[in-house]
């Protein structure tokens, strides 16, 4: 579902979802609890009525995609059909289902130019409400069109989710998954080979360019810089009626990377994803074994603090534990290619210390030459404020003095630096650098911390 679309629309359209399939029947015992009753919208009959129309039709095995715009070179549109197909098994995949037991599975796609067109053709019903960009309904979904080809294919995808959620898992869960998920799995980028493009799923994608007006990694930077960043409490509470907002989309798509992706919470999300997803979803995640909500709610914040291009949640998952009280000066190892790392050293709050560190470090190669940095980092270029390759040294704090969500501060960087301690708790550090490009480093810095009396 796109972003601006009506979410009290939405929410009658699912509650009336849910009625019908309560209504029409018992699923057989042998079937899984999840399982989808069979109301699938027949595609067929509505090709031969966009035919009789003069409507475009583009089809494949898992899409038929009638539209009004007029054909033109380079817009991608005759391809979407076909990209479908490959997103359909990369959903099949994330839900553990075989696509070849769903060998009748089809969703019929609009592409509205004029809403006129297909109204008078029967193929847009009055019962479906007004939409800014898409709304589905079953397996068939309405989509208007958009100027900019990656866009337009994502929210095609997006839709195609909704479809394949509500027919094959019979989705009726709560908002912040219904958008997270279909966000999450729409996500990709395309790869060009000799048999036409490739759909490649990139739920966090690693360029802005492989995702042009999506935005949902600058909405939640926006929302840090202005200390309005919400929880994931919030998230998981976000009813129907207030998930219209650009924001919520980009939080609920964040959730989901996390849920899905940290190695803390990830066998425990699978777990909930594989009973039913329906209004109960947030309840039974918070029920499953070694599910740690505290832990994840955490983890959220941190993903919200350092989210950017190419972000690595396996690399920058960070362990929490609180450390052993700094009693004499000690040493600890910071690699690069990982994010922020507990040096296991407790800080007290308001006490000074000094922190020294060397060694030289490895950030990859730039034509062939080898970049290497040593703690004061390389001036050629920044990130955030700050020479990449640099050390920084942080405390995790709960309630930043200039307000928002628990974030890193930064309290000291570089080779040599003094720092007051602005929470009782560890100290934690890394080399700077962006989330993307930490996967091609090497080396280590030695730090030394010491407390000045």
């Amino acid at each position: 579902m796109p972003v601006s679309r009506s979410l009290d629309e939405l929410g009658r359209m699912r509650s009336w979802f849910h009625r019908f399939v309560v209504a029409v029947g018992v699923v057989a015992a042998a079937t899984p609890a999840w399982s989808a009753v069979e109301t699938r919208v027949e595609v067929g009959p509505l090709v031969d009525r966009a035919r009789r129309a003069g409507l475009r039709v583009i089809e494949s095995r898992r899409l038929a995609l009638v539209t009004d715009r007029p054909v033109r070179d380079g817009d991608g549109v005759e391809s979407l059909p076909a990209i479908f197909d490959q997103a359909f098994d990369a959903w099949c995949e994330h839900y553990a289902i075989d696509a070849d037991s769903l060998p009748e599975w089809r969703a019929c796609g609009c592409l509205v130019v004029d809403r006129e067109r297909f109204r008078a053709a029967g193929l847009l019903p009055d019962a479906i409400p007004e939409f800014a960009n898409g709304f589905c309904d079953r397996n068939q979904f309405w989509m208007l069109d958009q100027s900019n080809p990656d866009y337009r294919r994502h929210l095609l995808l997006h839709e195609g989710v909704h479809a394949f959620t509500f027919t094959v898992r019979a989705l009726a869960a709560p908002p912040w998954y219904t958008e997270g998920i279909a966000e999450y799995l729409a996500t990709h980028r395309l790869d060009a080979t000799p048999d036409g493009p490739r759909f490649v799923p990139t739920p966090v994608p690693a360029r802005a360019g492989d995702v042009e007006q999506l935005g949902r990694i600058e909405q939640l930077r926006a929302l840090r810089r202005a200390a309005h960043a919400p929880s994931l409490a919030d998230i998981f509470a976000l009813p129907a009626r207030d998930h219209q907002a650009i924001t919520d989309y980009a939080a609920s798509w964040a959730a989901v990377v996390l849920l899905d992706q940290h190695p803390a919470h990830a066998t425990a999300f699978a777990a909930a994803e594989r009973g039913p997803l329906d209004a109960g979803l947030t309840a039974r995640l918070r029920s499953q074994p070694g599910f740690d909500e505290p832990r994840a709610r955490r983890d959220f914040d941190a993903l919200t603090d350092g989210i950017d291009y190419g972000y690595d949640v396996h690399r920058e998952a960070i362990e929490w534990s609180p450390g052993r009280p700094l009693t004499a000066p000690a040493s600890t190892t910071v690699v690069a290619g990982r994010g922020w790392q507990n040096s296991g050293l407790q800080l007290v709050k308001g006490e000074c210390y000094m922190l020294s560190a060397h060694g030289r470090c490895r950030l990859g190669a730039i034509a062939g030459t080898v970049i290497e940095t040593e703690p004061d980092g390389i001036s050629l270029e920044w990130y955030r404020g700050r020479p990449v390759g640099r050390l920084l040294a942080a405390q995790w704090v709960e309630s930043p003095a200039d307000g928002g969500r628990p974030r890193f501060v930064v309290l000291a960087e570089g080779a040599e630096g003094r720092l007051t301690a602005d929470v009782n708790g560890p100290i934690y550090l890394r080399v700077n650098e962006p989330p993307g490009e930490l996967s091609d480093d090497e080396g280590s810095f030695e730090v030394e911390i010491a407390a000045l009396r």
